[in-house]
């Protein structure tokens, strides 16, 4: 058992927690009894359930009433983000984001949820914890949460989209930042940084570029337990999340570009450094030279015996460098 905010989590082997909606915008909390009990006259059923836990699979496919295949989408380990109609119903999968605030890193966290007129059954991962969910279950404590399963379906697909809109706002900032200040970073620096971006990126388009076909499909699911009003509110979120994709798709092309002018920039670093171990190389070679023909071992050197001759040969490389630097500098080597 965790506790969370006041809300009390996995009292009960493999159920996360269980509420009857009152219709008024409130709940009661049950346990595995009362859910067996349940009978749609008592208001509508919200379960939600740890996906990989034995009791919870045991009760999904023995007592839940659901068809095998049903059960079996549920319990499914692919998560990628979908919206599949039955006659009774429809199962989805959606993927929320959990932001550590601590660190710099992004949670994304499956959801696999069945709905239909009566109840909704969720079920998500035993070391996974969804902040969207946290969210209604505090409106429904409050006398403010969603008053049927409609209207609590289009509650979760909202809320786990919500975080994920501040996550995307700060990337661009990130990448608008990083775009100011490239000339200026430090190369090594500036590609953790930019890789690291780019996997954020990648890793969230990756699950938000299905999660908008999901989203269309479930602005068109023809269940009449869906209010005209809900089905706004869906509408109204399938944008966002096709603005979102298009974000997304908008910072990944940035990147590319911003990873190419980086690939350039040190490219020229390195030109730069290049250019001067080259003109160090031919600034050293011409005393090279002369100390490499005085340094022979063979008789004929001239002025070997007179003692001015050494001052003269270093005034001679010391003139012969400082025509080589002006010449260098002459020619933009320098």
């Amino acid at each position: 058992m965790d506790q969370q905010r006041g809300l009390i989590y996995g009292q009960q082997p493999g159920l996360r927690f269980a509420m009857i909606l009152d219709g008024s915008g409130g709940a009661r909390e049950i346990g595995w009894d009362e859910i067996r009990r349940w009978r749609p006259a008592q208001g509508a059923l919200w379960v939600h359930l740890e996906r990989d836990d034995p009791t919870a699979e045991r009760w999904l496919r023995e007592e839940s009433g659901l068809d095998m295949v049903v059960c079996d989408a549920l319990l499914a380990e692919e998560s990628r983000p979908r919206v599949q109609e039955t006659n009774s119903g429809l199962i989805a999968v959606l993927r929320g984001v959990n932001r550590d605030p601590h660190e710099n890193t992004l949670d994304l966290v499956p959801i696999h949820f069945w709905a239909d007129e009566h109840r909704m059954i969720s079920l998500r991962d035993k070391d996974h914890y969804l902040h969207a969910l946290r969210d209604i279950r505090e409106e429904l404590g409050e006398g403010q949460g969603p008053l049927h399963i409609g209207h609590l379906l289009t509650k979760v697909a909202r809320r786990v989209f919500k975080y994920i809109e501040p996550v995307l706002e700060q990337l661009e900032d990130e990448v608008d930042t990083f775009d100011h200040q490239i000339e200026e970073c430090d190369v090594r620096e500036a590609r953790g940084e930019l890789s690291d971006m780019r996997r954020r990126v990648i890793s969230l388009r990756r699950y938000m570029a299905p999660q908008r076909e999901a989203m269309f499909r479930l602005q068109g699911a023809t269940g009449n337990w869906i209010s005209p009003r809900d089905r706004q509110r869906l509408r109204e979120l399938t944008d966002k999340v096709l603005r979102s994709v298009e974000t997304l798709d908008s910072l990944r092309d940035r990147l590319t570009i911003l990873h190419e002018d980086l690939t350039t920039l040190m490219s020229e670093q390195i030109a730069a450094t290049t250019n001067r171990l080259t003109a160090l190389t031919a600034i050293l070679l011409p005393p090279s030279l002369i100390a490499g023909l005085l340094g022979v071992n063979v008789a004929g050197i001239p002025f070997a015996d007179e003692p001015w001759a050494f001052a003269a040969v270093c005034g001679i490389t010391l003139g012969l460098l400082a025509a080589e630097i002006l010449l260098l500098r002459k020619m933009k080597w320098l």
